[in-house]
């Protein structure tokens, strides 16, 4: 389910006040949001622990995504001729789902983000006039995510936040690319039905008590109890390790229990007419993974061309598997990309990083890409660039830069 129709428009005055303070808002950010996350932590320090990713805070990027997501939509509605933003709400939608976000937690956000607002540009700054107009635009843009999120979980069959399954691990394989498959069957009430392309959050608590949630795209074909999921380990390197990815691959194992959620994630699913081209870098494969195994099972004649970039064919995540699921498929090619110039032996490998200048791509294709968000904007900016249509192409990002597709 996605957002289909345009949020409410701010009138004239509201419109007014936000287009003028917008620069003032937006020169000033990263102090807001740094501020209101600081705010609403220690009022609420459960949030921290048990519900936002300590990864991407200590990081900040998750300050950086709602900064930039309440900028972009703020900026949608003072000019309403601009395309609305539905591909965005639709994304941070399925992703508040995914972690059972509810409505109440809103007006705790909204608490601490205004009293962040006063802190940083003052009280003289944000006259009444001003506390109102932007008040309009958070409630215009909460109400839409609420009405969503609430459409969802009816959609999936659960309550509102309902989302999670105790779960028992019946199977570990590990990948030579280190990559970690994992599949769960739920202990009590069955999981429900997904699309190929579809996440689920993972909830491990950690050494000191805290639970910490992540995402990962499932990688089995739908029509089974069973939910299998790929982790991938993430080294420090210009940031923290990855906390629960980190965990997952050093510490579980079979017979353990998780807490794994419902399905969610708004990438379409194939219809099994039009073309598809699968477009993917690293750990951006595991949608492409699942929706082969879609494809295998349901529509094996689907015109299906796979690109695929990583560091070297050692890196590659589910590299066999993805060939096995090229070479099952009778219209399915595979090319791909090595960053370390290694491609002996690798058929349909090329050296360095993707471009798709020299790629023949079909007129009608639907075009599905995941990747990191450097990979994504730079491979859509190639799509855009050649003449496709930004409505074929569909994008899965793994980091909260979801507003840079808005």
């Amino acid at each position: 389910m996605t957002v289909t129709a345009a949020p409410a428009e701010l009138d004239a005055a509201h419109a007014q006040i936000v287009s003028a303070t917008l620069p003032l808002i937006g020169a000033h950010i990263d102090e807001i949001t740094s501020a209101f996350y600081r705010r609403m932590f220690a009022a609420h320090p459960e949030l921290l622990r048990n519900l936002f990713n300590r990864g991407n805070q200590a990081q900040g990027a998750q300050q950086r995504a709602l900064a930039a997501s309440i900028a972009t939509f703020a900026t949608h509605l003072v000019d309403p001729a601009l395309p609305h933003p539905a591909d965005l709400l639709s994304r941070i939608g399925h992703k508040h789902a995914s972690l059972g976000v509810t409505a109440d937690q809103y007006p705790i956000v909204h608490e601490h983000l205004f009293a962040a607002i006063v802190e940083v540009l003052g009280a003289d700054t944000v006259t009444p006039d001003v506390a109102a107009a932007w008040d309009r635009v958070y409630w215009i843009m909460a109400d839409a995510l609420i009405a969503l999120e609430h459409a969802l979980y009816a959609e999936a069959g659960v309550a509102d936040g309902d989302v999670y399954r105790r779960a028992r691990v019946v199977s570990r394989v590990d990948d030579p690319s280190g990559t970690v498959l994992v599949t769960v069957r739920s202990t009590g009430e069955p999981f429900t039905d997904f699309r190929p392309g579809q996440y689920v959050s993972v909830g491990i608590t950690m050494y000191d008590g805290g639970r910490q949630l992540r995402q990962y795209s499932l990688v089995n074909a739908p029509g089974h109890q069973e939910l299998t999921f790929a982790v991938k380990p993430v080294p420090a390197a210009d940031g923290p390790a990855g906390e629960v990815s980190n965990w997952i691959a050093a510490n579980l194992c079979v017979g353990d229990l998780l807490d794994v959620t419902v399905p969610f994630g708004d990438l379409p699913a194939p219809d099994g007419a039009a073309p598809l081209v699968l477009i993917s870098a690293g750990i951006g494969i595991t949608p492409m993974i699942g929706i082969l195994e879609h494809l295998a099972a349901t529509s094996p004649d689907t015109a299906v061309q796979v690109l695929h970039a990583d560091r070297s064919d050692e890196s590659h995540p589910l590299r066999e598997r993805q060939r096995e699921l090229v070479d099952a498929l009778p219209n399915a090619g595979l090319d791909v990309w090595y960053e370390d110039g290694r491609t002996a032996g690798t058929p349909g490998a090329h050296p360095g990083l993707m471009d798709l200048s020299g790629v023949a791509l079909p007129d009608d294709a639907q075009i599905y890409l995941c990747g990191n968000s450097g990979f994504v904007q730079a491979v859509r900016g190639q799509l855009l660039g050649s003449g496709i249509a930004a409505e074929r192409v569909h994008c899965e990002l793994f980091s909260p830069n979801d507003w840079l597709l808005g």
